[in-house]
């Protein structure tokens, strides 16, 4: 056996060339993993500096504040309009772009350049579009619909207008994956489609959907992720949890007591909380999906 061989049958060599990647991830995420649950059982002051042990005490609190279980029933359904509405969209518009035959790069770029902004400058475009006074998008609306927008005061309002513009940036993202699955389809069964006189619509739901069952199982769980974490800063340029909490998400929420209320150990426990709900969500999500994705 050479040299070159022994190196890569090696279990040592193996562990050497992972320790670097291993450290990293443990330096940067299992650690602060460990530490947030061991802060989440302590009441902090001074951002963090002085602690006292409480158990589970944050964590009652949480569950008994009217505050924070209203910020969890408005994050599932957040989250449940997100998905629903971005996979929707998506699969719209990938589909649009596998039938067009002239133009499609130019359609395609224009597709998911919204997802390659960064969600700072995404929030601040949308903030000017949809402003109340000096916004195209609402000047529109009320000149050809009689439509009042005014969502900086009213709450549902701002929460659909959080809720479009996390949409609207998280379709490109999945129009890239739904594309390639429609890409994937193989030419004899859109002959055999033609064939038979499958309609458009048709041969979309019924053909090709179940073809792409595994990655629109994959979009659903990153998804999620997303409308749970991804939403902080369209939400805190465009609303800052107002009006009235009506966007008060619980990514939000946990900012506001970490850095605006200093109180590091119950941003902690909401941080655990938050993590059992979207690993929850996810499970539930991948075992259903055994039921209907065809692999």
């Amino acid at each position: 056996m050479s040299a070159h061989e022994t190196a890569f049958d090696s279990s040592l060599g193996a562990y050497l060339l992972l320790l670097p990647t291993l450290a990293a991830i443990g330096a940067f995420l299992y650690y602060p993993s460990l530490q947030t649950l061991r802060l989440s059982l302590y009441e902090t002051f001074l951002f963090g500096q002085n602690t006292r042990f409480v158990g589970l005490g944050n964590f009652a609190s949480l569950l008994t504040s009217n505050t924070y279980l209203a910020s969890v029933g408005l994050t599932f359904g957040f989250a449940a309009f997100v998905v629903v509405s971005t996979l929707a969209v998506g699969l719209l518009v990938a589909f649009l772009l596998y039938e067009v035959t002239n133009g499609k790069a130019a359609y395609l770029i224009a597709a998911i350049w919204p997802y390659a902004l960064p969600t700072a400058v995404a929030g601040t475009v949308l903030l000017f579009l949809a402003h109340p006074s000096v916004g195209i998008y609402t000047f529109y609306l009320e000149s050809w619909f009689g439509v009042e927008v005014d969502w900086f005061t009213v709450g549902w309002q701002a929460f659909l207008v959080v809720a479009i513009a996390a949409v609207w940036k998280q379709v490109g993202y999945n129009v890239i994956f739904m594309l390639a699955a429609l890409n994937n389809v193989p030419e004899s069964l859109n002959e055999a489609c033609d064939l038979d006189g499958v309609g458009t619509w048709r041969r979309l739901l019924r053909v090709y959907v179940p073809l792409m069952s595994p990655t629109l199982v994959f979009l659903v769980v990153m998804n999620t992720i997303y409308a749970f974490f991804g939403s902080f800063a369209l939400i805190d340029l465009m609303t800052q949890g107002g009006p009235t909490n009506a966007t008060n998400l619980l990514i939000y929420q946990l900012y506001r007591d970490a850095f605006q209320f200093n109180n590091l150990g119950l941003a902690s426990a909401e941080s655990v909380i938050l993590f059992v709900i979207v690993a929850g969500l996810t499970y539930v999500q991948l075992r259903v999906s055994d039921r209907y994705a065809h692999y």
